[in-house]
């Protein structure tokens, strides 16, 4: 048990890190906390492209809301009664006639 203490001893005063081998430590603990920086700022990365993707699936949502209330307000002003109103101010009144159509007929040679 004295063994034991003296280990856990030795490991809470840090002796592993100024002892005899203490540079194969150093070199695996900055490894380690290499490795630990670049998960962090992977993870940071990864969250930053989610809120990113969030944000442009809202504005598409947007975008396309916009688009359908701008093709309802162009198939309005494209239908025919409302075009007879707006002509009929400038004096233009439909046709009392109905239209012909006209054939062209080719001779072969």
């Amino acid at each position: 048990m004295n063994k034991v203490k003296k280990s856990v001893y030795d490991l809470l005063r840090g002796s592993f890190l100024t002892g005899a081998s203490a540079f194969k430590n150093w070199r695996i603990i900055i490894f380690v906390v290499g490795l630990l920086l670049f998960m962090i700022s992977s993870a940071h990365n990864a969250d930053g492209k989610v809120i990113k993707i969030a944000e442009l699936n809202k504005k598409k949502r947007e975008l396309k809301a916009e688009a359908v209330d701008t093709e309802t307000i162009l198939m309005r002003m494209r239908m025919e009664s409302n075009i007879r109103q707006k002509v009929k101010s400038r004096g233009i009144l439909p046709s009392q006639t109905s239209p012909q159509k006209i054939r062209i007929i080719r001779k072969k040679n």
